[in-house]
């Protein structure tokens, strides 16, 4: 695969739109000078100036919403954008989350004398980017919901046991990375069960929101603003009895979702194994070569199932096609990926979506991949 440092598993699945600034989506000049101000102090990894920044803003009439969205995230946003250009490594981009964090921890705690009612906001588990959810938190505090913040990674379980205990009236689930949609699924499943509404989003649920439909929540939104005015514009509607997965994914019957997550770790293993004979300069990779090598193989597989659960080739050809991106930033060439996929298509012979995934997955690096030079006459 790759002699070089491998993705992160923990960023984004899908393509990020390029800007050279952040961007406030409302046009507000202002907050983007701001955030420009913002990105300045990150990049230095400067968190008082960060902080005096936020407070500026504030008390140069900027409200607490437009800061949270406007300006600190869209300084997060442009730290994925950075980051997947080579620009930012990824100890520059936790640090920067991590100023951005306490940046909003700054913002006044809006105390409303009535409360809406309560919102349960939480990652589905094992996801782990838990800065858009924050987000959320805050800005429904701000337009008076009672907030029960969870933050990362929450088992469906105890997620379930903290609605009954907090009283929530609508739970939001947030989700970044596409391989998490079986766990979302199960979570949204879990929560409707003891009656209350489920609202979904994050990237992993699609630009559009297709998986969030697909998977039978009850509302998705595209950012916090449109979250909240959602919630705002009346009562989620009371979910329906939760059917069977199979119900809603029929596609699920075949199997090939269930076999290829179980054999998993067997076809990381057997792939290494057969890249190891096939590209004789593995040999020589250092030790930590090979385990990013590894963890490659193991994410492209985790995304090939969660394309076999959704049934969607989306999921796993716009994963390749950000790897791709990722990879050439580093001066890895995007072809490095094409011996793992021929090898796992060997081993799945027997799995006619998952080989037909696979075939798409091809497809989806050939504008990545530069033709050979023809030879000379």
């Amino acid at each position: 695969m790759t002699a070089a440092p491998a993705t992160d598993r923990e960023h984004g699945t899908g393509r990020p739109p390029v800007r050279t600034r952040p961007a406030s989506p409302h046009g507000d000049e202002r907050a983007r000078e701001y955030a420009d101000e913002l990105w300045t102090a990150v990049r230095a990894a400067d968190e008082y100036s960060a902080v005096d920044l936020v407070t500026n803003a504030l008390r140069g009439g900027l409200d607490a919403e437009t800061v949270l969205l406007d300006v600190i995230g869209a300084v997060q946003r442009k730290v994925g954008v950075e980051w997947t250009a080579n620009r930012m490594s990824v100890a520059d981009e936790h640090a920067a989350t991590a100023i951005n964090d306490r940046a909003i921890a700054t913002l006044p705690v809006h105390r409303p004398t009535t409360a809406r009612g309560t919102v349960t906001v939480a990652c589905v588990d094992k996801e782990w980017h838990a800065l858009p959810a924050r987000l959320l938190a805050e800005v429904l505090r701000l337009r008076g919901w009672q907030v029960d913040y969870l933050g990362a990674q929450v088992p469906t379980a105890h997620l379930v046991g903290r609605i009954h205990r907090a009283g929530s009236t609508v739970v939001c689930l947030s989700g970044s990375l596409s391989t998490r949609l079986p766990v979302a699924h199960a979570a949204i499943t879990a929560v409707q069960a003891t009656g209350v509404p489920v609202m979904v989003g994050g990237r992993a649920f699609g630009f559009d929101g297709r998986y969030a439909r697909l998977l039978g929540a009850d509302a998705w939104a595209s950012d916090a603003r449109g979250a909240a005015d959602r919630l705002a514009a009346g009562p989620l509607p009371v979910p329906r009895p939760p059917p069977q997965a199979f119900d809603d994914l029929p596609h699920l019957a075949d199997q090939e979702y269930t076999l290829v997550t179980r054999c998993a770790r067997v076809l990381v293993r057997r792939t290494f194994q057969d890249l190891e004979q096939r590209l004789p300069a593995m040999r020589d990779y250092t030790d930590e070569q090979r385990e990013r090598t590894a963890e490659d193989l193991a994410q492209i597989v985790d995304f090939l199932a969660a394309a076999l659960y959704v049934d969607d080739a989306d999921v796993f050809t716009d994963f390749l096609a950000w790897t791709a991106e990722v990879l050439t930033a580093r001066g890895v060439p995007a072809h490095a990926v094409l011996p793992g996929l021929d090898l796992l298509d060997e081993q799945l012979r027997d799995f006619p979506r998952a080989r037909g995934l696979i075939s798409d997955g091809r497809d989806a690096l050939r504008p990545f991949v530069r033709p050979r030079s023809a030879p000379a006459p």
